[in-house]
């Protein structure tokens, strides 16, 4: 195995773990996060079919990555694994308005203060978008079975014996009846097979989404577009396009969010959005931050 390093520029107000941790992605295949030696971990696969296992951690320069491959990797392949865990970890992301917006509210002067805001995603739109189908109606519990069934069942091995994430070709290349046995994707198993059918036909372009010129309102409803994706979906796939304009409510925020103030008492999703409405094009992540700040004066759930 060769193991070749090098390390990832970052701006300021940037958290490698607060990033990590920003929600469940971290804990679904192929990331992994490695707590004993602080790293995250993922599987890549590059646009030439190579694989090579990332492990990323801090370092006194920016994020100091560790790659390790079965073949010497070119000075491309190099670039092309630092541009995918960029792109992931979201450095590139222009926050300065929303901290500047975050410092006029006391109760949020913390997200700054503590590199809070970016929001972890995969290197492709196409993984975000599978995982954030089997998000919907259903346990954490069963999304994480969901996700390891099609890594390991669809994914490539790499020599350690973990496995990279399935590529399009691969997902269409299954039956609606594989998928509600060997995944358990159940009601989903068509919309995923339809989903990477587009992909690979082209009559779906999903990398595009993350440059697209569309409107948030029209690029909401695009994403919409796709079956299995609904306002909860939508919304939060938003996000990880550096879109947060939408809530994207789903029963476990409404909870939280009746839990921090309304003494657990159930109002409106119109109530909720319009506690938010002041934030402007930034009201999606505040949101979200809030929910889930507990997370790290505590302890991460996943």
């Amino acid at each position: 195995m060769i193991e070749t390093r090098f390390s990832i520029p970052t701006p300021s107000h940037f958290s490698l773990w607060r990033t990590v941790y920003s929600h469940g992605w971290c804990a679904l295949l192929p990331f992994h996060v490695d707590k004993e030696a602080q790293e995250l971990v993922r599987i890549i696969e590059l646009s030439d079919g190579t694989l090579a296992s990332s492990s990323l951690s801090n370092g006194a320069t920016g994020i100091a990555v560790r790659v390790r491959s079965q073949v010497k990797l070119s000075t491309d392949q190099k670039s092309e694994i630092s541009g995918l865990l960029a792109m992931s970890l979201r450095v590139e992301e222009e926050l300065s308005g929303f901290y500047a917006e975050a410092r006029r509210h006391k109760q949020y002067r913390w997200i700054p203060e503590t590199g809070s805001g970016r929001l972890l995603r995969a290197p492709t739109v196409f993984e975000d978008v599978v995982k954030m189908i089997c998000t919907t109606n259903c346990s954490w519990a069963l999304t994480t079975v969901m996700i390891e069934n099609l890594t390991k069942h669809l994914g490539r091995r790499f020599a350690d014996g973990a496995y990279s994430f399935p590529t399009p070709e691969a997902l269409a290349g299954t039956t609606e009846h594989f998928l509600r046995k060997n995944i358990r994707a159940g009601y989903r198993s068509p919309y995923l097979i339809e989903l990477a059918d587009g992909v690979v036909s082209g009559r779906i372009d999903l990398e595009s989404w993350r440059t697209s010129p569309l409107t948030t309102v029209e690029l909401f409803e695009k994403v919409k577009s796709i079956k299995g994706v609904g306002d909860y979906a939508a919304g939060n796939l938003l996000k990880l396009l550096g879109r947060y304009d939408y809530l994207g409510l789903d029963s476990w925020v409404r909870s939280r969010y009746y839990d921090l103030h309304t003494r657990g008492r159930k109002v409106s999703d119109r109530t909720i959005e319009r506690r938010y409405e002041s934030y402007g094009t930034w009201r999606g992540l505040f949101f979200w931050l809030e929910m889930t700040k507990h997370w790290f004066d505590h302890k991460f759930p996943f």
